[in-house]
């Protein structure tokens, strides 16, 4: 096919292409939160996008990946690393903890959309992925 490429490869042990991915998933969703589409969705792509910040901070720090979801176990993992960000991922990953299911699958509780502070939401995931890439930056 012309003009196609080939996609770019990443690496799970790189910090950088975490937040790479986490930043191409963030465009999307503030687009969709400022349109108000898919509440339910963009709850838990976040909670994904979050989960991906934690965890390009996390082998930043050394740790290795580990496959969970589970993001107070992450939350938890940052306080253990004493990571300056465990303060502020602490309430967002307690927040967003169930979003990753909620409405994947029938039979659970759904929340009333407030989009306002899922924007919120997307704004502090945002200024954490920034976070971590100075920290990666500065590392060199």
């Amino acid at each position: 096919m012309r003009g196609c490429s080939l996609p770019r490869k990443t690496d799970s042990n790189n910090p950088a292409d975490w937040l790479w991915i986490a930043l191409s998933d963030l465009e999307g969703l503030r687009h969709l939160a400022n349109a108000e589409i898919a509440y339910g969705m963009c709850r838990s792509k976040l909670s994904e996008v979050l989960e991906k910040v934690i965890k390009a901070e996390l082998i930043r720090l050394g740790w290795f990946l580990e496959r969970t979801h589970e993001l107070p176990r992450l939350a938890r993992e940052l306080e253990a690393r004493q990571s300056g960000l465990s303060a502020e991922v602490k309430p967002l990953a307690l927040t967003l903890a169930g979003a990753y299911l909620t409405t994947r699958y029938p039979g659970l509780d759904l929340d009333d959309p407030d989009w306002p502070a899922l924007r919120a939401q997307i704004e502090q995931v945002a200024l954490l992925l920034e976070q971590v890439r100075d920290q990666l930056n500065a590392q060199g």
